[in-house]
């Protein structure tokens, strides 16, 4: 049997049987499911779809939150050399309908019957479907399509164990593994291939990246859709021998994380500042020796962790320090957000802001910032234990090649590149050029390696007056203030710099309890001094010149954010173009 993920399932079943592989939430506890289950029950999903006429090469689409559902049925697609392609919860009917067609899946698992009416009402578009498998615990619907996840398993009865492993026994390397859907900045979701090889070869590297060990687990949360957390949840898993707690849901986030306590934690940057936030709103509210005890504390943890990010450890003093400050603080505080065991703290998906990475650095958690793309099977660089540089993206993950393109473009070479986007030759053709991944992102690398994003090419201003300008840098600066949740810097073909903003209603309201936040005096006052310390900083063209305060959040159900919380800047600007046009009169 080749080197695949669905390999190395069968092999920790072999070697570590009753070893756990995943936990769920059931009658208010936490319940254990072992290697040796987890491998019986991907092989029963896999026979079952064989006995449904998948096979090789067939496709399925998964649509629900993070379940154990979801996990065997990707898996067991793979196994019998199919795919499958997570669709996001929050996609409307008409996006499910596209990734349906697109993919042309006859197979769609759905968690409940929200997901199943998005199904449901595109069914007449989609000839192809023919299976709607429910998740567990689902409202019975009656359909002919409609099957429940126990009705779907009684099918596995009609093939053998011998059918099932003769399929992954002829699995391929450069075979397509999984479809990874974009969630879509710009145009539709596109189909990236990824291969068995980019999966199990960049399972593996992170694994040794991090020493990843069998006593290590994660929290299973983001969106599966999303190539990172399947990483964090399927495939360094079933590399490493690890474990895996599946969150109850989103809600349930903070008391799942104070329950679990992961040594292995992912979060994009949206889950970070949200613990800043919180975290330094309670500090604000120490006072007296507690507040000088807690300052003392940050002062060491900083010191440490310049040590710790350069691959040293603190001595003399500094240790003794250290270990009152833990005791006394940090003992206390990383349990209470659930963080307590993290070893590996690690943030993606999109930019962050180096004074947050800093201020957990004074809590003593270090994060290790990634960058990548599903078309590089999601990491290209890390920061690495002992060889950090907070504000970059870290170095070339190791067996990768990273360089830059003459105009700043970061391009990508390794096993981890992916093999196309799906009927798509003429965009594949546009992104892998001479073996390379064009990244379509903008970056800088010093002379020790370390990878800095400057921007996205597609994001560059170009004002009325000819000036490229990239807005990533000056919409962080922006949000690194505690009542600015997003900054969306406007001005193409403008002739200046204007800014959209958002603010934290509750922040706001504190402020300012008698007016709306977008038209609070009180608010606008504190932006506007915000917006002019950001302008001293900046080029005379790089200005902020008009900003405007919006009367929502951005948000996914408004079409402004991707799932993973990016930004669609051609949304935002068509959203609230009368406010644009507001800042130019």
């Amino acid at each position: 049997m080749a080197d695949t993920i669905v390999a190395r399932l069968y092999q920790q079943a072999k070697e570590r049987p009753t070893a756990p592989a995943y936990f769920e939430k059931q009658g208010g506890a936490w319940q254990k499911t072992s290697y040796a289950e987890y491998a019986d029950q991907v092989k029963q999903a896999g026979k079952a779809l064989l006995a449904l006429g998948l096979g090789d090469d067939s496709k399925v689409c998964i649509l629900g939150f993070n379940r154990p559902e979801w996990v065997i049925l990707d898996v067991a697609a793979m196994a019998i050399g199919g795919a499958a392609a997570g669709i996001y919860t929050t996609c409307s009917a008409e996006e499910v309908g596209y990734i349906l067609a697109h993919s042309e899946a006859p197979l769609v698992l759905l968690e409940n019957e929200e997901q199943w009416l998005k199904v449901k009402a595109e069914r007449e578009r989609l000839p192809q479907l023919k299976y709607a498998v429910m998740m567990r615990g689902a409202p019975r619907i009656e359909d002919p399509m409609v099957l429940s996840w126990e009705a779907f398993l009684e099918h596995a009865e009609q093939r053998s164990d011998d059918d099932f492993f003769a399929a992954t026994e002829a699995l391929r390397p450069g075979q397509l593994a999984t479809l990874i859907y974009t969630s879509g900045t710009t145009g539709p979701p596109k189909g990236v291939m990824l291969s068995h090889e980019n999966l199990a070869w960049t399972a593996q590297a992170a694994v040794k990246l991090n020493d990843t060990q069998p006593s290590d687990c994660a929290l299973s949360y983001l969106p599966l859709s999303h190539i990172a957390e399947q990483m964090f949840s399927i495939h360094v898993p079933l590399t490493a021998g690890s474990h895996v707690y599946f969150a109850e849901s989103i809600d349930a986030l903070p008391d799942n994380l104070k329950e679990v306590q992961p040594t292995v934690f992912f979060g994009v940057p949206r889950i970070w500042e949200k613990f800043h936030a919180g975290i330094t709103a309670k500090l604000r509210q120490a006072t007296g020796v507690k507040k000088s005890l807690v300052g003392w504390a940050l002062s060491v943890g900083a010191r440490v962790s310049a040590l710790k990010i350069r691959g040293e450890e603190p001595g003399g003093a500094l240790a003794l320090q250290y270990g009152l400050a833990n005791r006394l603080v940090f003992s206390k505080l990383k349990p209470a957000i659930g963080l307590g065991r993290a070893r590996v703290a690690v943030s993606g998906a999109a930019p962050i802001a180096k004074e947050v990475l800093e201020f957990f650095a004074s809590l003593d958690i270090v994060i290790q910032e990634v960058y990548g793309q599903s078309e590089g099977t999601g990491p290209t660089s890390f920061n690495q234990r002992g060889r950090t540089r907070l504000g970059s993206v870290g170095p070339a993950m190791p067996g990768c090649e990273v360089t830059l393109a003459e105009d700043g473009e970061v391009l990508l070479r390794g096993p981890n590149v992916f093999l196309g986007y799906f009927k798509d030759a003429e965009e594949t053709a546009r992104t892998l050029r001479d073996g390379a991944l064009c990244s379509g992102d903008l970056g800088e690398l010093d002379s020790d390696g370390f990878l800095f994003i400057t921007g996205r090419k597609k994001d560059i201003i170009i004002t009325a007056g000819g000036k490229n300008i990239t807005p990533k840098n000056i919409e962080g600066a922006l949000k690194n203030d505690e009542l600015v949740t997003e900054a969306v810097v406007i001005g193409d073909r403008r002739p200046y710099l204007t800014c959209l903003i958002t603010v934290d209603p509750e922040l706001a309201k504190q402020l300012d309890p008698g007016a709306p936040a977008h038209e609070s005096p009180v608010v606008r006052e504190r932006l506007q001094k915000l917006v002019d310390e950001v302008n001293t900083h900046l080029a005379k063209v790089e200005t902020v010149k008009r900003f405007a305060v919006l009367p929502r959040e951005l948000s996914i159900e408004g079409g402004e954010l991707t799932p993973t919380l990016k930004v669609k800047r051609a949304k935002v600007s068509e959203h609230f173009a009368a406010e644009i046009e507001a800042l130019y009169k």
